[in-house]
């Protein structure tokens, strides 16, 4: 009998008075690997904050398991580069949750640290400036990070933008290693191609659920383009919406409780 890791109770996510995830539904099953995809602005890194509680829920709710420990890889962009920390300042962050902001390093820890930083191919890297990285070592740096945290969910946030071939390679082979250690492991990612070859279960995105199954039937192109459509037919000011029947496409306005605007005509048509 699986067991859920997440599960998500008509969960809608969002910033101000704009929701970004809409009536999210479902399970992660523990120990899964599940792809998160869907256009720019279609609520993936939403999604992410929302399960780490960057953000919290404008409807529903989102639950973890019992004990869970999480670890969360944001997109780069969200990262300063130029703060002046070394490589091994940034890996023993991961420490945090065991020692806390003050507490002392261990002789275990620095292993743990050396022995990430192994794993991810930069071993005599610690004493590197962040700033001298390229891209795909800061990458495989956060990935060392992730690896001392031993975290029972894994939340990666595009972690294969603006890395070479190698390191993308190199990065997915640590994922399925996750994967085999029965972590539970969700990665926002664009190439659906890498997404089909390497991900068993993918979460089609494009504000509201589309699809969220066995990856071949969740990309299927029927649902590629439902998800293209309905993204097309929202704008910034999205309206709040809420479920109507066995679909969650009936929207109104946040600010009145007067007639449906044109955002209800355009978004059922998209779906």
């Amino acid at each position: 009998m699986t067991q859920a890791c997440l599960t998500f109770r008509d969960l809608t996510l969002g910033y101000g008075r704009h929701p970004a995830v809409h009536h999210l539904d479902g399970v992660v099953e523990k120990g899964s690997l599940t792809a998160v995809v869907g256009a720019n602005g279609s609520g993936k890194s939403t999604l992410m904050k929302g399960i780490v509680g960057a953000l919290k829920p404008m409807a529903g709710s989102v639950t973890k398991a019992e004990g869970t420990r999480i670890a969360y890889l944001p997109q780069q962009s969200e990262l300063d580069r130029t703060f002046p920390a070394r490589v091994v300042d940034l890996v023993s962050l991961g420490l945090w949750p065991k020692r806390g902001l003050l507490g002392r390093y261990t002789a275990d820890d620095r292993a743990s640290v050396s022995d990430a930083l192994r794993a991810v191919g930069l071993a005599g890297f610690e004493k590197r400036s962040l700033d001298t990285l390229s891209g795909g070592q800061l990458q495989r740096a956060l990935f060392a990070r992730v690896l001392v945290q031993d975290a029972d969910l894994i939340l990666l946030d595009e972690p294969f933008n603006a890395v070479d071939t190698r390191t993308v390679g190199d990065l997915l082979a640590l994922i399925k290693h996750w994967h085999g250690e029965q972590r539970t492991v969700l990665v926002v990612a664009h190439d659906l191609d890498l997404v089909r070859q390497n991900f068993p279960r993918t979460l089609l995105l494009a504000r509201n659920p589309v699809a969220w199954e066995a990856t071949g039937r969740a990309l299927h192109p029927q649902n590629l383009l439902r998800a293209r459509r309905f993204h097309e037919a929202w704008e910034e000011d999205a309206p709040w919406c809420e479920p109507s029947g066995d679909t969650h496409d009936h929207c109104r306005d946040q600010q009145s409780d007067g007639p449906h605007d044109h955002h209800d005509h355009d978004t059922r048509a998209a779906s």
